[in-house]
């Protein structure tokens, strides 16, 4: 019955996103949602040309908010079997439902909450009532809502869950004490930063399906079955998603997409006690963010010289001639590889 509780979830999900994507993309076309401008500055406020030119925004005319899909059919699926069991109460129905407080409430809050300021900065873009170089909400302004929803996590597993420790595998309990809320926000923070994956088609959508697909299995097998299938209600919209973004990509992900699934993640890391795994299983999110962190830095403090021909680091690859495809399938490769690792360490450790 678990693995069933976990299947039908992350079967509707998937199709609740392709029944959806219609409707969507015809309003995304219809109302012309995409980027009017070109990337011209980089993060730093120096031109950007090799960006502008791998982007080239003012001729490819592909919408953004493409993450409504994921986030969209998640939340649609969890909804109904929701409704299903309060409404219809069998032994059937009360089994599938997996909205709790110890174990979903928190990333389906979180999932939420990014994406709707994701759904936020994504429309200030298109509109145009945003300088373009700012890129709709500024950074700061998406900081501090990821910080606030840290904040937030971190007082529920402090005070309501009782939890100020992490798990070291092979190691066990290490105790933070108050500096947990502290250490969750900062965890937050970085998983946002990885949000910078979202620039290849397919990319993002392969990468996060893996790294959501590891963390269901373990929390499977720590008997976390809301949990679990909590991210495999995830990872059935991120496939339908992805159905339509692999290349040539019908929508991009953007902010309110990212937003959701970074979020989310942060929480699940924490609910599944293996948050340490993270820079394993999400191994390719953590490398993509710390390239544009080692870009900043090294403009910043070498007198603008640079580590990468641009930054992030899947764009670095098709700078040297790499196709976006190769780029994808070797990122989705190694996601595979380290999040199978992260799996085995954590049911071992």
């Amino acid at each position: 019955m678990d693995i069933i509780k976990i299947f039908i979830p992350w079967v509707m999900s998937f199709f609740i996103g392709i029944a959806i994507t219609p409707i969507i993309t015809h309003y995304l076309y219809k109302h012309k949602m995409w980027k009017k401008k070109s990337v011209a500055v980089a993060t730093d406020g120096r031109p950007s040309p090799i960006s502008q030119k791998l982007h080239d925004d003012e001729n490819n005319k592909t919408p953004r908010m493409g993450g409504i899909i994921v986030w969209g059919s998640a939340f649609l699926a969890t909804l109904f079997l929701w409704l299903v069991a309060r409404f219809f109460p069998t032994d059937l129905t009360t089994k599938l439902e997996f909205v709790t407080r110890t174990q979903t409430w928190l990333p389906i809050f979180a999932m939420m909450a990014g994406a709707f300021v994701g759904l936020i900065d994504d429309w200030l873009v298109v509109s145009d009532r945003y300088d373009q170089l700012a890129g709709g909400l500024s950074a700061k302004k998406r900081l501090g809502v990821v910080a606030i929803l840290g904040a937030i996590g971190a007082w529920w597993f402090f005070v309501k869950l009782g939890v100020s420790h992490v798990y070291i595998p092979f190691f066990g309990p290490f105790e933070l004490g108050i500096l947990f809320i502290p250490f969750f926000i900062a965890v937050m923070i970085v998983i946002f930063a990885s949000g910078v994956i979202d620039g290849i088609d397919g990319l993002s959508g392969g990468v996060f399906a893996t790294v959501f697909s590891a963390y269901g299995t373990i929390a499977f097998f720590q008997d976390q079955i809301n949990l679990s299938a909590f991210c495999f209600a995830l990872v059935g919209g991120i496939l339908a998603f992805l159905w339509f973004n692999i290349p040539p990509a019908r929508f991009y992900m953007s902010d309110t997409g990212m937003m959701a699934l970074t979020m989310a993640l942060g929480m699940v890391a924490f609910l599944s006690n293996q948050v340490v795994l993270l820079p394993i299983i999400a191994f390719s999110l953590i490398v993509t963010a710390g390239s544009s962190a080692i870009q900043l830095l090294s403009k910043k403090f070498r007198n603008g010289k640079k580590v990468f021909i641009v930054a992030p680091l899947h764009h670095h690859f098709e700078a040297i001639g790499w196709p976006s495809y190769k780029v994808t399938m070797r990122y989705w490769i190694i996601s595979v590889i380290f999040a199978v690792l992260g799996v085995i360490i954590a049911l071992v450790g």
